[in-house]
């Protein structure tokens, strides 16, 4: 049988400008996803009982019609989050017309080594001014690190100190087909993951939940034990409106389908395995909280 879905995470561009490094982005494509589609693919998700959805990107506030694909949500009963990596005054502009109909508001941000990996300009602090700027139930800065200093933690846990900001870690994944910039084994990226997470651990109390998922994260990694089936209960919609179990599967149908083929999919075992990509999207209670 196949996990009932409750949520599903949707693509709003299938372009981002960001154009992280180390990103290992499913989908790669021109444009942004229709209100047509859009509105298909909430109908086809309200009957397989899907409650809530997150927009994510390319870069959501960049999409033209972000509030009526908000508002649109709401229509169907749906609750509203957003991933965002919003900085400058035009995309928190864009973030703050919508804040009072989101559930919850996700802004990334890359360690200092991320950042050198992926060349990006997505700091903490930057992060977290989006973060204060804006008004919603919940706010989540998620950092994506790699090769942290101890330094840099202890500043990190200073900029979320006394808000009720709550942090996501992701640790850079670096495989056989990444990018090896600095000429090291896939053994020694899951050595410098785990000095990561010592540094991590001196300033923020890490759920058991997600020392689990590092735990699996090596075991997948380093070993050659077969992967097991997908059991995600967060569906994934393309730009293009191709709905899948993760963004990484290869087994999905388009919301265009006849309604008994999406339904037959829905309704059936998933073909795909879980992978290391996919491990760190929907693994649950994934968050670390600041040591008092």
């Amino acid at each position: 049988m196949s996990t009932p879905a409750r949520t599903a995470l949707i693509s709003t561009a299938g372009h981002c400008k960001v154009a992280c490094g180390f990103c290992f982005r499913a989908d790669r494509a021109h444009g942004f996803l229709t209100l047509t589609t859009y509105t298909r693919a909430l109908s086809r998700l309200k009957e397989a009982g899907v409650e809530g959805v997150c927009l994510t990107g390319g870069e959501p506030t960049h999409h033209p019609e972000l509030r009526q694909l908000v508002r649109l949500a709401h229509q169907f009963g749906m609750s509203v989050s957003m991933v965002t990596s919003a900085r400058t005054e035009a995309e928190i502009t864009a973030l703050a017309e919508v804040e009072h109909l989101l559930s919850n508001v996700t802004v990334s941000a890359d360690s200092k080594g991320a950042m050198a990996l992926g060349r990006t300009t997505r700091t903490a602090a930057s992060a977290v001014a989006t973060l204060l700027a804006v008004d919603v139930p919940a706010k989540v800065l998620h950092l994506t690190y790699w090769d942290v200093e101890e330094e840099e933690v202890a500043q990190l846990a200073d900029l979320v100190a006394g808000t009720a900001i709550e942090v996501q870690l992701s640790p850079v994944l670096l495989n056989e087909q990444g990018p090896r910039r600095d000429g090291g084994s896939l053994q020694d990226s899951v050595e410098r993951r785990e000095a990561d997470t010592a540094a991590l651990a001196r300033c923020f109390r890490l759920s058991n939940a997600y020392r689990s998922y590092l735990d699996d994260l090596r075991r997948m990694q380093l070993s050659d034990e077969e992967a097991h089936p997908c059991r995600s209960a967060t569906l994934y919609v393309s730009a293009g409106g191709d709905v899948r179990r993760c963004p990484y599967g290869v087994d999905g149908i388009n919301v265009q389908a006849p309604r008994s083929e999406i339904t037959g999919f829905l309704g059936s075992p998933a073909k795909d395995r879980v992978g290391p990509d996919c491990a760190a999207i929907c693994r649950p209670a994934s968050r670390a909280c600041a040591a008092a």
